[in-house]
């Protein structure tokens, strides 16, 4: 099993990247979060992967923590969630806004995730309470505040902001701004403020 892959970064795209490793380019898919947080081409990525071996299939998928990778390996040992739909997930949710959501038994926000329908998402929540054990927020977990979070992190990343910004930026969101339009617009103009 591989690891993980350091190696140059020769290119990067939906699919995923190509990393350069003793001369051989491996595909690597990786959620978009990674996607967004990569270096130029032609320098050194670090990517901790899971392999799948499948009858017609070898693929790599990489992320840029181990605690990501623990997380999509917890995924996979859900009924019904395969490595695109895990994957997915982790492109929708950092893990802390995935623990989060798991806590808060937000179905509906894992449900809007692609490849997770209603009855996947409560299967998800079933699942996945026990096995990533109780949540707790604190006083620094201020990102987290309201279970929308998660989705203004997911609507902030689709626009192109790192995970790092997004939660920076929902951290300065005021209290008692409430709805998800409002949080959302709120952490774009604190993203704007930069």
């Amino acid at each position: 099993m591989i690891a993980f892959v350091r190696g140059r970064l020769i290119s990067s795209g939906d699919d995923g990247v190509v990393v350069e490793v003793g001369g051989v380019g491996l595909r690597v898919r990786v959620p978009d979060t990674v996607l967004h947080d990569l270096p130029r081409p032609g320098q050194v990525v670090e990517l901790h992967t899971h392999m799948n071996v499948r009858e017609n299939d070898i693929s790599l998928y990489g992320f840029s923590s181990v605690e990501e990778l623990e997380l999509f390996r917890v995924l996979l040992g859900v009924t019904g969630v395969g490595p695109r739909t895990a994957l997915a997930t982790l492109s929708a949710f950092s893990p802390e806004a995935l623990r989060s959501v798991i806590a808060s038994g937000n179905a509906a926000a894992l449900a809007r995730t692609p490849g997770i329908g209603r009855r996947t998402a409560e299967r998800l929540l079933l699942d996945l309470k026990d096995r990533l054990g109780p949540f707790e927020t604190t006083v620094s977990a201020g990102p987290l505040a309201t279970p929308e979070d998660s989705e203004v992190v997911s609507a902030l990343t689709s626009l192109g902001y790192s995970q790092a910004e997004a939660q920076a930026a929902i951290a300065g969101i005021p209290e008692g701004v409430e709805g998800l339009d409002n949080r959302i617009l709120h952490a774009l103009r604190n993203l704007g403020g930069r």
